[in-house]
């Protein structure tokens, strides 16, 4: 299956650069899977779509400030803009420092991306802020500017790390990141620290919305995946089947299990709020050796594309993706790819706005 399989063309002009003022007054598109048919309505119609009894499994976790700008060793402490394009005047000494997964907490080390990654190599410092200041070593490098670095002991760490750091707005959105996002690009269940980019399906969600659900008789579990390097890393290969994902961290608790397991024994829908949930709900059924699903913490790479055959999720919410991502690939699985697709174009006759802080998909 080739890679390009997965392209659609889209108007720069529909990639949402804002969120709305209202999360659930997101559009959103009906794509039954089984014909094909789609239906414009909006986010607000999803309580009367939903099935009373159904199971809804969200994502709790919670994105932090996980762009860092600083300077290389030798190099002067100065004001840094991430937008402003002379702050990326790399040759000064600046370097961007995006923090995808940690590794270890003593010592503390994560897996990040830098910029400028040809520059930056193995031994080198870097600062960030003055006082108190953060800094790193580089201590491996990798492919497409990965690096592993090791900050220096302090004992406010993530304290610092929200003082200091940016929102990770995805690079589509062509704008500096601004205090509202620290509230809008995140959902409103959000309790697990530890994401480097928002579970997007999740941010139509209102706390009125999810007590109209539950009024309806709609259960509600709740899921950790830490979203890292896995769910944006482009595609570089031509053959989807020799992509390989990043590992990212998730947990299931005891709860959570426990109503998963009932819902399936039950013949009850279990609707899966994002492609993060589809992937941790199925990447743990994958491990099960008795179809039940036990509590654990584990990390998730699996790679779903069609083919692959859903043994837990039955109905999904989702945001449009970028064409060829492994995103939009899992999606296709779901829903077929030609009906996808079909839907997507769709989509972007009738103007709806695409990624992050668009409008969203509900396929059943």
């Amino acid at each position: 299956m080739l890679v390009s399989d997965f392209r659609y063309d889209l108007p720069e002009a529909q990639i949402a650069q804002e969120p709305l003022a209202d999360r659930s007054a997101s559009r959103m598109l009906h794509l039954d899977r089984r014909t094909g048919a789609v239906r414009d309505l909006g986010f607000c119609d999803l309580p009367d779509l939903l099935r009373p009894n159904d199971l809804l499994v969200l994502n709790n976790t919670r994105v932090f400030s996980a762009r860092l700008y600083g300077r290389r060793s030798g190099q002067r402490a100065q004001p840094l803009s991430p937008r402003n394009p002379a702050s990326r005047d790399f040759l000064s000494g600046r370097v961007e420092v995006f923090l995808t997964r940690q590794l270890t907490q003593q010592p503390n080390e994560w897996e990040c991306l830098v910029r400028p990654g040809r520059k930056l190599g193995v031994g080198e410092r870097i600062y960030f802020g003055t006082a108190p200041e953060l800094q790193a070593e580089i201590l491996t490098r990798g492919p497409f500017g990965e690096r592993r670095i090791r900050f220096a002991p302090v004992a406010n760490f993530f304290q610092l790390l929200e003082a200091l750091g940016h929102v990770p707005l995805p690079p589509y959105i062509v704008r500096e990141d601004r205090p509202g996002d620290r509230q809008r690009y995140q959902t409103v269940y959000a309790k697990e620290q530890g994401s480097v980019a928002a579970p997007t399906a999740g941010l139509h969600f209102t706390q009125e919305i999810l007590a109209r659900l539950r009024d309806r008789g709609i259960e509600i579990a709740e899921i950790t995946l830490h979203v890292g390097l896995g769910t944006f890393q482009p595609v570089r290969v031509e053959r989807v089947e020799d992509h390989r994902l990043h590992r990212e961290s998730f947990t299931i608790t005891p709860e959570a299990a426990a109503q998963i397991n009932q819902a399936i024994e039950q013949g009850r829908r279990i609707v899966a709020i994002g492609t993060t949930t589809v992937r941790t709900l199925e990447s743990a059924i994958a491990r099960s050796t008795n179809g039940r699903l036990a509590p654990l913490t584990d990390e998730a790479d699996l790679f779903i594309y069609p083919g692959y055959s859903f043994r837990v999720v039955n109905a999904m919410l989702t945001n449009f993706h970028l064409p060829q991502s492994t995103l939009l690939m899992l999606v296709c699985a779901f829903g077929g790819r030609e009906r996808v697709l079909t839907a997507y174009r769709h989509a972007v006759q009738k103007s709806y706005r695409f990624y992050s802080y668009g409008d969203c998909m509900f396929v059943e």
